[in-house]
């Protein structure tokens, strides 16, 4: 989309005045200030006292809402409390191994209507990480600290005070990813004198005649567009390529909870000789992807399909974390979910649980018939509709806010069943897991339909 021009001045504005061009000592400041990134691996040394305090000073130079300052910053470098803190928040690793978490509060009362508080510690926080950065550290700042009233009890805050998030600070590891996560076009996100934005950048919602603030939570949003089929693929892509970086690409890190040990039994139907061209789809965040290079034979090349460039660069970087040899696997886009192969060109094909992602599984299927190799393979694991999990997201998850990974519905297993069946010969499926989250239990004969995933080998003829 072209973004427009600006307006022509009136008869009552000022001409538009001639752009000034920074000189080079506040260029290189600027240019200084946007190398800044989100670091998630510290090595835990010391900052000086007095350095973090002045840190802090840094930032309460940011305006405040009515000049109330009405904020309040703790400082946090205790070895056990940085370990409560990890534990608190979910498993955030940083929040253990910075050097300093400064927890962000504010007195309640004095929101205005328009967060004016929020905003104006949101605007210390960014000072204290330019502050940090101009300084040769490296922050990220957090909005998931976990359960308010832990925390409230490890901070001894008082009732009408608020915690709003935290900012880790301290030094990266040399072997930590130095990675600046992309950023829109600066025409996608701005316009003149009214809304204007790409289509491809604004994601679906439930219609309704409004959608009032205070009605939506993390938890709770009765508007979140949980059904792919209600997506553009480009609005998928879009989505999947701006939040996957919302977790730095470590080795063995941010690994789901919910699996447990399940994508290790989804790899255990690969084909005993894994060789020949192997096409992962849809991978996210290369979690997946790294048990599939392990199972590689050394002759196998692996090539990644994935919607958007952003993913692909995250994957590379959590291979090269991960130590594996940038030579046997390839990164390739796909548009509109059409594979870029060619037809009959690939040995196997893995599904991790992304039909259920798709705006058409069936013909994501098609499109695996289509590229696979006669006698070639296709793994394929989904999240069941038909089980304890598909209970859980039909009463919980799906009443809350789109996760990172995007949107999705689980699939009822006997419908992938029959979707492969018209399309393959099944040699084996299995169901993995009896409870809602975490357990790996291998389920077959009819209790396989039960599973909290449904997961399958399948051959072309």
């Amino acid at each position: 989309m072209m973004k427009k021009e600006p307006p022509e001045a009136s008869g009552l504005d000022m001409p538009n005045p001639k752009p000034t061009t920074p000189d080079a000592q506040v260029r290189r400041i600027l240019d200084q200030l946007a190398e800044r990134f989100s670091c998630r691996d510290f090595d835990g040394t010391l900052i000086d006292s007095a350095e973090l305090e002045q840190i802090v000073a840094d930032g309460v130079e940011a305006p405040s809402s009515c000049n109330q300052q009405n904020w309040h910053f703790i400082i946090v470098t205790g070895s056990e409390s940085k370990r409560q803190a990890r534990e608190i928040s979910g498993g955030n690793h940083h929040f253990e191994f910075c050097s300093a978490l400064i927890y962000l509060c504010f007195q309640k009362g004095w929101t205005h209507g328009n967060f004016s508080i929020v905003q104006s510690v949101a605007g210390a926080c960014y000072h204290m990480m330019l502050s940090a950065h101009l300084r040769g550290y490296q922050c990220i700042w957090n909005a998931g600290i976990g359960d308010h009233h832990a925390l409230r009890d490890m901070l001894a805050l008082p009732p009408n005070f608020e915690v709003q998030g935290a900012l880790a600070i301290g030094r990266a590891k040399p072997s930590a990813p130095a990675m600046k996560a992309p950023r829109r076009p600066v025409n996608e996100v701005f316009s003149w004198e009214h809304f204007d934005r790409a289509e491809v950048s604004m994601y679906p919602v439930k219609p309704a005649p409004a959608y009032p603030y205070f009605d939506i939570r993390n938890d709770h949003n009765p508007f979140a567009q949980w059904d792919p089929r209600a997506w553009s693929w480009g609005q998928i892509a879009d989505f999947r390529g701006y939040s996957v970086w919302a977790k730095s690409p470590l080795a063995g890190v941010y690994v789901s909870r919910r699996q447990g040990d399940a994508q290790e039994v989804e790899h255990s139907l690969l084909p005993a000789q894994l060789d020949g061209q192997i096409v992962e789809v849809m991978p996210w965040g290369g979690t997946s992807t790294v048990l599939l290079m392990q199972a590689l034979s050394k002759s196998a090349r692996l090539s990644v399909a994935e919607l958007s460039a952003h993913n692909l660069t995250f994957i590379k970087e959590r291979l090269s974390q991960e130590r594996f040899a940038a030579d046997q696997v390839g990164f390739d886009l796909m548009v509109g979910g059409i594979l870029p192969y060619a037809d009959a060109s690939v040995d196997t094909i893995v599904l991790p649980q992304i039909l259920e992602h798709v705006p058409d599984p069936q013909a994501m299927l098609d499109e695996c018939a289509r590229v696979l190799k006669r006698a070639g393979h296709l793994v394929v694991s989904t999240r069941n509709m038909a089980s304890a999990y598909g209970t859980l997201w039909r009463d919980v998850e799906s009443k809350a806010q789109i996760p990172n990974q995007g949107p999705f519905t689980p699939l009822p297993a006997a419908d992938v069943q029959a979707w492969l069946a018209d399309r393959f010969v099944i040699e084996e499926q299995i169901g993995i897991g009896q409870s809602a989250t975490g357990d790996a239990a291998i389920l077959t004969n009819e209790e396989c339909f039960t599973g909290r995933l449904f997961a399958a080998r399948a051959r072309r003829e």
